[in-house]
């Protein structure tokens, strides 16, 4: 405390002695006895906005060549190269008028510096050139919110109709992965369902839903459209996958989705870095809490037939849970007749897996 009350008194005095030297200012002033003699200040800081117009302008440039690599990993999906080039026109829309606006701003800085008997030009105003610097602004705006707009209805619109749907759901802290079966329907959740075991909320009333499966990791096919359904259980995630340009809220309470189409499998990329320890993945860029390190799941972008194989060894979330799936049915069988006949699961292969595998 003692302290304390010693930074404050230090703090106020501060204060008072510089509110006191303004007031002399002031009345030197009023009284017309005030000079300011400049001497080499103003030099100095003239010289010193050249220089550092000059060493952050390396500085930028080296560590923009050091860090390119890092910030722009390979591009493994179709829509990844409309976006890059979007992305990159838009940077240079934008670099090059701050570019020059910034070196001009330090170069006059050091160019019309204060000398005595120099005294600026008056300029008032000029309709053509605030006609100029409004209308060509708006238009090269408008342009990239256009093409942007493009391009965003068209990774967010309806997806092919083979795509293979993965939904991942986001929750402190980690993702929940669920397929659909070889109906290729995701079913009913219920989040009232939901628990340690059932952390999806599957509802096993609904015949779609008896033959979903989760997985540990993502697994989609080489050269086929893949419709990522997104969700969050809890609070705002997002998933981001950067060699795919996969960007997506999860939001509670409100369902998004994005689809592409992978080029690249693992391996692939793999060789093509010389890291055979790398793995696609997605990961939560939006701070959702003290784990938001750990939200993290791998993607494996598998040949077609691989994939297939992949899939058909998957057993259903029901299959894996016997003991749920029975007391659905118990439940099931107290209100329904007893001579009700249980719905069979379709056993033949979805007909996008099918195809993929001639």
């Amino acid at each position: 405390m003692t302290a304390l009350a010693i930074l404050l008194v230090l703090v106020l005095l501060l204060v008072v002695f510089g509110l006191l030297f303004r007031l002399q200012i002031l009345t030197s002033i009023f009284s017309g006895t005030f000079t300011r003699d400049i001497g080499m200040s103003n030099s100095v800081n003239a010289v010193l906005f050249l220089v550092f117009l000059i060493g952050g302008g390396l500085w930028f440039a080296y560590s923009f060549a050091e860090n390119f690599n890092k910030m722009n990993p390979p591009i493994a999906s179709i829509h990844g190269h409309a976006m890059e080039t979007m992305f990159w026109t838009t940077m240079a829309v934008i670099a090059v008028p701050f570019v020059l606006c910034h070196v001009l701003l330090f170069f006059y800085s050091y160019k019309y510096q204060h000398k005595e008997g120099r005294r600026a030009y008056f300029f008032a105003h000029n309709n053509k050139i605030e006609v100029i610097w409004t209308i060509i602004p708006a238009v090269v705006m408008a342009s990239l919110i256009f093409a942007g707009w493009k391009a965003w209805t068209r990774i967010t619109g309806p997806a092919p109709k083979e795509s293979v749907v993965v939904e991942v759901m986001g929750k402190q802290f980690n993702w929940l992965v669920r397929y659909p079966g070889r109906d290729m329907k995701l079913g009913v959740v219920n989040y009232r369902l939901i628990d340690a075991t059932n952390e999806f909320g599957f509802d096993l009333n609904d015949k779609a839903a008896q033959d979903d499966f989760t997985a540990a990791e993502i697994h989609v096919p080489k050269g086929h459209p893949v419709l990522l359904k997104i969700r969050s259980r809890d609070v705002l995630h997002a998933v981001y996958s950067p060699h795919f340009r996969v960007q997506m809220y999860a939001v509670p309470g409100m369902p998004t989705r994005f689809w592409f189409t992978p080029t690249m499998t693992t391996d692939e990329m793999r060789a093509k870095l010389g890291n055979p320890g790398f793995n696609y993945e997605v990961a939560c860029n939006q701070i959702c809490g003290r784990g938001h390190f750990a939200m993290k799941v791998n993607i494996v972008v598998d040949e077609p037939d691989d994939y297939v194989n992949w899939y058909a060894a998957q057993k259903s979330f029901a299959e894996q849970n016997p003991d749920i799936m029975a007391a659905f049915k118990q439940k099931a069988n107290s209100v329904v007749s007893q001579s009700a006949k249980p719905a069979e699961v379709a056993e033949a292969a979805p007909a996008p897996l099918a195809s993929m595998s001639h």
